[in-house]
């Protein structure tokens, strides 16, 4: 549980950082999001989600 909520910090911090130093880039994309298919979204988030799990699962498996 602690990784979790350690992993959970970075991003927040990370994504923080993105929407301080490109405010006016981030808000033409969300924007643009806004008008993209609820599917299509979807379907992007479970492919990252998908993305983040196999890059832990590597990094704990070749440190090891």
């Amino acid at each position: 549980m602690r990784d979790f909520g350690s992993a959970l910090g970075l991003m927040l911090a990370i994504e923080g950082l993105v929407m301080a130093a490109f405010t006016e880039p981030m808000r033409k994309r969300m924007a643009e999001m806004s008008r993209v298919e609820a599917r299509r979204l979807r379907l992007i988030g479970i492919g990252a989600a998908a993305v983040g799990v196999a890059v832990v699962w590597a990094v704990r498996g070749f440190s090891s």
